[in-house]
């Protein structure tokens, strides 16, 4: 099973090269890409229950873009512009659900012949989004609050109470909804952040508008709502970290890439690993390819056990595995 692959380890575009290696061996290259295709199929299989189907998106959306409406007409009636910057904020956290419910439908499209991965990178791109929406947002917060500071302006403090109130029981209904699979997929936690923040921010205006009712310190507001940004930028920041880490195909949180290596070196009859790349396909599915050197007659063997430690171990799915045998010229390895 001898190939003769130098030329092929120059080339560091893991999709193109790991995949034409396949097809440029003969006999054993067959096997591999069977192998692949075994292991591709399970993986959707493993991943399933991370699905998180679009009825959740949809009435959250539904019932926030009704809260925000609201929340603007009373903002209007009771002369406050933290209503209605509220208002403001709620809407662009539905853009951010829009967003992240488009790309979990865009998820479960079909791969193309041109997109061979489908669209699960959406997710992804969705989660860096909600990131981005929630720091804008808080600079905004930020600035009214710090403008309030100086000049502070006296509102209907029972209307903006009782609109808070009904906010917060919306904000914290929904963020309930996602709150299963945050941990699983990191689309529906940017969705879960946003509504978690908006439910903080809603109890935070109600708090504030209370002690003002009852004891006239209007800097009160301002104080709370700084806070209040204080807390969504803690929780938004790992977000943003861990979004932005997979959009650059860095491994997934969680996934140790020398453990990884370590365990494929330890497979009995592999004498050496390069090539090696793990990165995630979406929020919830990893992806991983590889060149394994070894000395074993059994080839099939050994891709078999590869695939199931891939798959068992570390929850690999997809794992594209190129067997070589014999001495390597692995420059830049």
């Amino acid at each position: 099973m001898a190939h003769d692959h130098t030329h092929d380890h120059e080339d560091h575009d893991r999709h193109d090269h790991d995949h034409g290696s396949h097809a440029h061996g003969h006999g054993h290259g067959h096997h591999h890409g069977h192998g692949h295709s075994h292991g591709h199929g399970h993986g959707h299989h493993h991943h399933a229950p991370a699905d998180t189907g679009d009825w959740r998106y949809l009435l959250a959306l539904v019932l926030n873009l009704g809260f925000v409406a609201v929340e603007f007409a009373a903002g209007f009636f009771a002369q406050s512009t933290a209503l209605m910057a509220d208002a403001g904020h709620n809407l662009s956290d539905v853009f951010g659900l829009a967003m992240a419910g488009a790309a979990a439908w865009l998820a479960r499209r079909n791969a193309g012949s041109q997109r061979t991965y489908g669209y699960r990178k959406a997710t992804v791109l969705a989660a860096l989004a909600n990131a981005v929406l929630l720091l804008v947002a808080c600079g905004l917060i930020a600035v009214e609050a710090v403008h309030r500071l100086t000049d502070p302006a006296p509102v209907a403090e029972g209307i903006v109470m009782i609109t808070a109130g009904i906010g917060f029981v919306i904000n914290l209904g929904t963020a309930l909804l996602f709150m299963k699979d945050q941990h699983a997929d990191l689309n529906v936690r940017g969705a879960y952040l946003h509504m978690m923040a908006d439910a903080g921010v809603s109890i935070g205006v109600v708090i504030a508008g209370a002690v003002v009712l009852f004891t006239g310190w209007t800097i009160i507001d301002p104080i709370v709502s700084l806070l209040i940004v204080a807390v969504i930028l803690f929780g938004t920041w790992g977000l943003l970290i861990d979004s932005v880490d997979l959009a650059l195909d860095a491994a997934p949180r969680g996934q140790d890439v020398n453990a990884i290596r370590t365990a494929l070196l330890a497979l009995p009859g592999v004498t050496a690993i390069h090539d090696l790349h793990v990165w995630g396909l979406s929020t919830t599915e990893t992806a991983l390819t590889a060149h394994l050197v070894h000395d074993r007659p059994d080839a099939d063997a050994l891709l078999l056990e590869a695939q199931t430690l891939a798959k068992g171990r570390f929850g690999i799915g997809h794992a594209t595995l190129q067997l070589e045998s014999g001495a390597m010229d692995c420059a830049g390895c």
